[in-house]
């Protein structure tokens, strides 16, 4: 089954990307994928970091051509501003102390990841724990997308919420949505958009940070992706597993998960219909596009809610791991929002799960088997 790993540290040479599994003969094209990697660099709220780096992917292995080879697809995407650090980063030489953090920050792995690995130097967590390697996965989910567009299976996405500024009402028109990347917050209504702009920097000038929620929408997907049978194999589960792993994201919700909660079942369930032009289909779709973990025809809607950036320009008490002694936190470069980015992250992760349980369901080794057996169950 498709499988992927990433390498790399925020500072270090390059960010590595492997993916397995993927079937010969899908057309790639590389321009898409830099795309992608620009619109997750874009956002208002992003910080310095992006005026740095221009990131575009490098194909190592296993494309040839434009079309893949059904072996393994080896990328890299250089971290330019790996200059700036060489010194402290360098994978042989020493580093210098110079730039040695001791001070955890509140709400990053850099506490529990230097008592877990047993370092001195804190460092060596947060350049591995920092959002740089979503650039790996964006660039992994773009391939997955191109493969996935083949079958009229596409994804979109929006933000809907930054701190407490949020959209009054659900929007389901995918074409609207699909527009989201012409406001630099990623959300489509026009007055939101000058609310949640104001808000980022009023926070900003405050040292701070804020957090939000965006919503993505999958369409196109077939019946039955997923399964009832195995509790891992249930595609909800599994969405929400690889949408938590984003750096920051600490909910997901699918479809209208939180409202149906105070609803009664009468209120809340999708009732079916059937014709002989539509087959079997839903007037409404609470249930997001899965029921009993598997896709059930519908536009699969997830909702993704991430906290606010723990990097902070005014920052919160922490202790030293060296002297024990209450210090600030250290302050790294960083964003004040990242919801747009988080977004375009979002998209990606989530299109590579529906790849890897389309392929379960009609995998091959070949566009053309997959094709085939794909058109053989319509």
């Amino acid at each position: 089954m498709l499988r992927f790993f990433t390498a790399g540290e925020s500072h270090g040479k390059c960010l590595t990307g492997i993916i397995e599994a993927f079937p010969s003969n899908v057309p790639i094209d590389i321009r898409k994928i830099d795309q992608d990697l620009k619109r997750r660099q874009m956002g208002y709220g992003r910080g310095a970091r992006m005026n740095i780096e221009q990131d575009r992917i490098e194909i190592l292995s296993g494309i040839r051509g434009g079309k893949t080879l059904g072996s393994p697809i080896a990328f890299q995407i250089e971290n330019r501003d790996y200059t700036n650090w060489e010194q402290h980063m360098h994978p042989i030489v020493t580093p210098d102390e110079s730039r040695k953090i001791t001070k955890p920050r509140p709400g990053h792995a850099d506490l529990i990841g230097a008592l877990k690995y047993n370092f001195s130097d804190i460092r060596n967590v947060l350049e591995r724990s920092s959002a740089r390697e979503t650039a790996v996965r964006v660039a992994l989910g773009s391939m997955t997308a191109q493969f996935m567009s083949c079958f009229g299976i596409n994804v979109v996405s929006h933000v809907t919420a930054i701190g407490n500024i949020s959209l009054e009402e659900n929007i389901w028109d995918i074409e609207q949505i699909g527009a989201a990347d012409q406001s630099p917050v990623r959300c489509v209504d026009k007055t939101t958009e000058e609310q949640m702009i104001s808000l980022i920097q009023e926070t900003k000038d405050a040292g701070d940070s804020l957090g939000g929620i965006f919503e993505i929408h999958i369409t196109g997907v077939p019946v039955g992706l997923g399964s009832y049978v195995h509790w891992d194999r249930k595609l909800d589960a599994k969405l929400a597993y690889n949408l938590m792993s984003i750096q920051g994201i600490k909910c997901v919700e699918i479809g209208e998960g939180s409202r149906n909660t105070a609803l009664k079942g009468s209120e809340v369930h999708d009732e079916i219909f059937y014709d002989t032009k539509n087959g079997y289909y839903r007037k409404t779709n609470r249930a997001g596009g899965i029921e009993g973990g598997m896709s059930n025809g519908e536009n699969i809607i997830i909702r993704c809610f991430m906290k606010p950036i723990p990097t902070l320009y005014k920052p919160l008490q922490s202790v030293d791991i060296e002297t024990k002694e209450s210090f600030m936190a250290a302050v790294e470069r960083s964003d004040t929002c990242a919801v747009p980015a988080a977004s375009i992250v979002g998209e990606m992760v989530a299109i590579t799960v529906i790849a890897e349980e389309f392929l379960r369901k009609y995998g091959g080794d070949s566009l053309e088997e997959i094709t085939e057996r794909w058109k053989r169950c319509r």
